[in-house]
């Protein structure tokens, strides 16, 4: 027998087996009225308010509706409601400029556009078919509590459930196809290689529309977890609801845990949850120093996993093995440091170019309407990560060295390189620029820009970054302007950016953070 493996698994069982248990508690701090704490069961039947309001929309099956929001209930609902019904959900990173999510907007040919209320003027321009903004609007003339919504025609496991889109090499990003069968199994395999259990309390502190909150709302449900939303990331609060809700787990990038560390230090009493809390980092590989702080300061169990977007993302996983309990706390960080073995039913290798390369049912169906990218990233039956790489003959352990795709990852957000030197290029002073990463011990990674200015003009480091604020996502600006007279480029007039990072990374045994 052959079932469809759908979304819907997850809060079908989640109802069945945890109708009364405490499912969701949302963000208590934000625009919106909150959603009132939810069971399992209620979590539910608010999922079917929604998509039966999207019924009386006339939204049918294989449309797209685009929500850009903070981590809440209500984003967390529609994760679930919208793929469950057959639509496709495009979950937006709120931190992009209105132009950016009007492009996200219009190439994913949305109908229906969710947005928060901190966003609602900056974004009044972005517009679809049907427009909303989140919060007591949407809970009175959207969700329809008194209907029944119509089922799935016709449920497919390789249905398009989320388009989330990603930076890559271009300036304008790409809308990665993520099915129901890549969620479903990446979902299964999160919850064995993190020992998910009906006794953990999960905290959001991941963004929502980063890959699906990495999937784990799915599997959260599925095994009946308590799910906490935070909506803004701050170190001291991270503790404070650990301590409130008795969280067990959480997910983020190194900046994430950094930034509880710099909190722990005034924090009053002992640090909650040491010897209970187990931390999930990936976005970008962390320094050992921050690995061996989380572990000896707070006292939780720190795991890393490398992935993208694109694999939904889970393809590696690093947790300490119970024969490195004995090592010194330097080299068991060191060693967690690696992005780790393949994950159940992942098979990676190394190109001859040095590319991590990868095979897994959790690899994406294609980029949403552009073919010429889909068959470059999975050419020759691999995804093509855009990432060097050492496979460790040993042990199958993976260890990033290096950046092959123009894409810096600075606290867990991927920027375009390009991008950046578009923005700096509709300067009038500059005549040529080159942007790299370098590292950086709270961000992994931050954006230096290296400048030649026009003959005769002039600018400031301040000027030109603000002049990319103005036109770019916050954390797309560079947080550094070197000045040159030249940058160095091959005979055929190209920039070799490695070349050009290698100064800043000297002495580190990989190219990026």
């Amino acid at each position: 027998m052959r079932t469809p493996m759908t979304i819907a698994d997850f809060l079908n069982r989640a109802e069945l087996g945890f109708r009364d248990s405490p499912g969701v508690v949302d963000e208590p701090h934000q625009p919106a009225p909150p959603v009132p704490d939810a069971t399992y069961g209620r979590f539910a039947e608010r999922v079917r308010a929604w998509q039966a309001g999207l019924d009386a929309l006339g939204v049918g099956e294989g449309e797209r509706v685009a929500v850009a929001a903070h981590n809440s209930a209500r984003l967390l609902e529609l994760l679930f409601a919208v793929p469950m019904s057959g639509r496709i959900c495009v979950p937006v990173n709120f931190r992009l400029k209105p132009d950016e999510v009007d492009y996200i907007v219009r190439q994913s040919g949305a109908s229906v556009l969710l947005v928060d209320p901190e966003l609602d003027g900056a974004l009044s321009g972005v517009t679809a078919r049907h427009r909303f903004v989140l919060g007591e609007r949407t809970d009175k003339e959207l969700m329809r509590f008194d209907t029944e919504p119509r089922p799935w025609s016709r449920p497919d496991e390789d249905a398009t459930a989320t388009i989330n889109y990603t930076s890559g090499t271009t300036a304008r990003p790409k809308g990665v196809q993520l099915t129901h069968r890549n969620i479903w199994v990446n979902g299964l395999t999160f919850g064995l290689h993190t020992r998910v259990w009906e006794g953990d309390v999960y905290l959001h502190t991941l963004p929502m529309f980063h890959c699906n909150g990495w999937g784990m709302p799915y599997v959260m449900a599925g095994l009946g977890v308590k799910q906490v939303a935070l909506r803004k990331v701050d170190g001291t609060e991270i503790l404070r609801r650990v301590e409130e809700h008795g969280v067990t787990l959480m997910c983020g990038a190194p900046a994430v845990w950094n930034m509880v560390l710099d909190a722990a230090a005034d924090w009053s009493g002992e640090i909650p949850g040491r010897d209970r809390v187990r931390v999930i980092c990936a976005g970008a590989p962390p320094p050992t120093r921050t690995i061996q702080r989380v572990e000896e300061e707070l006292g939780w169990e720190f795991t890393q996993l490398y992935g993208l977007t694109e694999t939904s993302p889970l393809l590696t996983f690093n947790r300490a093995r119970p024969a490195d309990a004995a090592l010194p706390a330097a080299e068991r960080a060191r060693k967690l440091s690696r992005a780790g073995v393949p994950a159940l039913g992942v098979t990676l290798r190394i190109s001859d170019a040095g590319e991590v390369l990868a095979r897994s049912n959790t690899v994406l169906e294609g980029y949403w309407d552009k073919p010429e990218e889909t068959a470059a990233a999975l050419a020759d039956g691999w995804f093509h990560t855009g990432d060097g790489g050492t496979l460790d003959p040993a042990d199958g352990t993976l260890t990033i060295s290096d950046r092959k795709k123009d894409v810096i990852i600075t606290g867990g957000e991927n920027v375009s390189s390009i991008e950046v030197e578009d923005a700096l290029f509709s300067h009038p002073a500059v005549a040529e620029v080159a942007v790299i990463g370098v590292p950086d011990e709270k961000w992994g990674e931050t954006i230096k820009a290296l400048v030649v200015l026009a003959e005769g003009a002039t600018a400031g480091e301040a000027e030109l970054i603000a002049h990319c604020k103005a036109r770019l996502a916050g954390y797309k600006a560079p947080t550094s302007v070197e000045f040159r007279d030249s940058i160095p480029r091959t005979a055929t007039g190209k920039i070799q950016k490695f070349r050009l990072r290698e100064p800043y990374w000297a002495g580190l045994d990989r190219g990026v953070n």
